[in-house]
């Protein structure tokens, strides 16, 4: 962790902008930012949100008070929807979400009001992979056993990553995961899983290990599938969803699917803030993914910290959000949408 923040702040330097105003510099002075997340109370994103609220006004010009809002509910895109129409527009509201809203976007669209490549990406925390996975005591070993028995599978909401790696998986390869959405936060589909309401579920595997890691510690879970770019150095043997695929239709789709896992845990204010206010997020953002008390307090959490710079987020969404028409069409018919 500490490596990789070392080689984070190098970037630091080379994004730094331009000389501020003074009234630029002291715009924080006396305020308040707010942090939204998308996700309920107790899980990975309000855990960092919090980590960074705590630590991000010590490096921010004016030393602002700062602290988190929880704004769960409809598979993430009510906080999107707030943040691209309501939040203030002056730097002061910064928003993490589920790392599918993009995706969201282009392939569902329910009740969807934002477009996020408007949005200013300021950075990401970085992440995990995403996995899928059911209880060991479920009696599923794999995908191809996953294919004869039904697994119940709690979510949040369809525009949800927790529900999109399933219902492709349902749809293109035929396995039998029973989607039970109305969950209002994925803390709450972990507890479900707890009280043996639903045996399965898909998230990070970051997640995992700050909301239940006794599951990865007693061997209690099964993981079936993987979704990233490359396989994660803890599940070597855990195929990965676009290595799942029969041909090269479902590859493609497979793979766009797979593109916000390199989001990880991302972080922006609303279209339309100042262009020198954007910029001054993204340094300062970048420093503290780089300061050693955030470090610290992340290690002790048990969360890992692999930034990602604003730039790269920025070129990321842009890219799901202009992804070829008829792969996007293949896309939504395996999510069964027309």
């Amino acid at each position: 962790m500490r490596r990789t923040a070392l080689a984070f702040a190098a970037f630091i330097a080379l994004a730094a902008p331009k000389a501020l105003a003074q009234g630029d510099a002291d715009f924080y002075k006396g305020k308040t930012v707010t942090i939204v997340t998308s996700t309920g109370p107790g899980g990975v994103y309000d855990l960092v949100a919090r980590l960074i609220a705590k630590n991000m006004p010590r490096l921010l010009p004016g030393a602002p008070g700062m602290i988190v809002q929880n704004m769960p509910g409809g598979g993430n895109v009510v906080a999107a929807n707030y943040m691209y129409e309501v939040a203030p527009k002056d730097g002061t509201w910064i928003a993490v979400v589920n790392n599918a809203v993009p995706l969201n976007q282009v392939l569902d669209g329910r009740g969807v009001r934002f477009d996020a490549s408007k949005f200013n990406w300021i950075g990401s925390t970085g992440g995990r992979n995403e996995a899928v996975f059911v209880l060991r005591s479920a009696g599923i070993n794999s995908v191809e056993e996953l294919k004869k028995k039904e697994a119940t599978l709690g979510g949040t909401g369809p525009g949800s990553s927790i529900v999109i790696y399933p219902t492709i998986m349902n749809n293109l390869l035929g396995t039998k995961f029973k989607i039970v959405n109305g969950y209002k936060s994925s803390t709450e589909v972990f507890l479900a899983m707890e009280r043996g309401e639903v045996v399965s579920r898909s998230g990070s595997l970051a997640s995992i290990h700050t909301t239940f890691p006794q599951w990865m510690r007693d061997n209690r879970l099964v993981f079936l599938t993987q979704i990233g770019t490359v396989r994660d150095r803890e599940l070597p043997d855990v195929p990965l969803l676009t290595e799942l695929a029969t041909d090269e239709d479902q590859r493609k789709v497979m793979s766009l699917v797979s593109s916000p896992s390199q989001l990880g845990q991302p972080y922006f204010v609303p279209p339309n803030v100042p262009a020198e206010r954007v910029a001054l997020l993204r340094k300062v953002f970048a420093a503290t993914m780089a300061d050693a008390t955030f470090l610290a307090e992340a290690e002790k959490a048990q969360v890992e910290i692999a930034p990602v710079s604003g730039e790269v987020i920025q070129k990321i969404v842009t890219d799901v959000v202009m992804a070829p028409p008829e792969i996007v069409a293949k896309a939504r018919t395996a999510l069964g949408h027309k």
